[in-house]
């Protein structure tokens, strides 16, 4: 009885053993998973590529290709051109000169090759085919040209809206004892905007070796808009002849908001001549028919 009672024991110990061993393994198992969940797991190149698009893993890179390949025979005065209107433009998509001239022929070209291969399938006849995809050819060669300028008049308008309102809160912060630069830093950190861009540039370029006249010359050639030209060389001035500058920025801080209202004067007397149009062939017409409209039928029935 005694030796039943024995193996009985040895077998419930072995099976208790048992039972904690596999508890005990899938409760690290479990942790071990539960770690494995907040843990940074490496990514391959091929698993990276393949969570982008296909237009950012195919298209981009083979026009960013083609278009570096027809802007390198581009001139260097083009190039230079180019160079300065996107800087101008605040650089739209990160393109470089060279690729945006080769963009001008690559939209040409496919343009232009578009619309002959669509007019003589239709069966035109190869004489307007040609004449067509050339009309079409310069067209695709101008368009990117006109948007690019179209970038620069709006990136000069926001620069001329928000400067007099950048001058003032630069005024104020050196008048109450900031130095010109931890100013300029201070109109940076305060808006979001094409102006406050170009002058958390200038403090970077600053750190970098720049000397503060280069730097704002820079500044002032790249956003190309008058009033910033002349409150840059009113600083660069101040600077070099010593005179203190928050006079300078005071007599700028109220010659901007002299030309914003008489900006905003301008705009007023131009909007009697904008409605005119408007009211002649939309508003005026409908007004004619309200009120001529109940008549029409007595004077038909008169006439008739």
């Amino acid at each position: 009885m005694s030796l039943y009672i024995a193996v009985g024991i040895g077998v419930l110990g072995l099976l208790l053993v048992f039972l904690g061993m596999r508890g005990g393994k899938s409760k690290s198992s479990a942790i071990e998973d539960r770690l494995s969940s907040f843990a940074i797991q490496p990514q391959t190149l091929a698993e990276r590529e393949m969570k982008e698009s296909f237009s950012a893993r195919v298209l981009k890179p083979a026009v960013k290709r083609w278009s570096n390949s027809l802007g390198n025979r581009s001139p260097a005065s083009a190039l230079e051109k180019t160079r300065v209107k996107l800087a101008q433009a605040g650089n739209p998509s990160g393109m470089g000169p060279i690729e945006f001239i080769g963009l001008r022929y690559l939209v040409a070209l496919g343009l232009g090759g578009g619309f002959f291969v669509l007019v003589l399938v239709s069966g035109m006849g190869i004489t307007y085919s040609l004449l067509l995809g050339m009309v079409c050819g310069i067209l695709g060669f101008v368009l990117p040209n006109i948007w690019l300028d179209r970038k620069r008049k709006a990136r000069r308008k926001e620069i001329t809206r928000s400067l007099p309102d950048a001058i003032d809160l630069l005024t104020i912060s050196v008048e109450s004892g900031l130095g010109f630069d931890p100013a300029l830093q201070r109109v940076a950190e305060k808006w979001d905007n094409a102006l406050t861009r170009e002058f958390a540039r200038v403090l970077s370029e600053m750190r970098i070796g720049k000397t503060k006249r280069e730097a704002l010359r820079e500044m002032s050639l790249r956003a190309d808009e008058d009033s910033l030209t002349t409150f840059v060389s009113s600083v660069i001035q101040a600077d070099t002849l010593g005179v203190p500058i928050t006079q300078v920025l005071r007599i700028q801080s109220e010659a901007m908001r002299v030309k914003r209202r008489q900006r905003a004067e301008e705009m007023a007397q131009k909007a009697p001549l904008k409605m005119l149009f408007p009211m002649v062939f939309l508003i005026f017409p409908a007004l004619y028919v309200v009120i001529l409209g109940p008549a029409v039928p007595q004077i038909v029935r008169a006439l008739g």
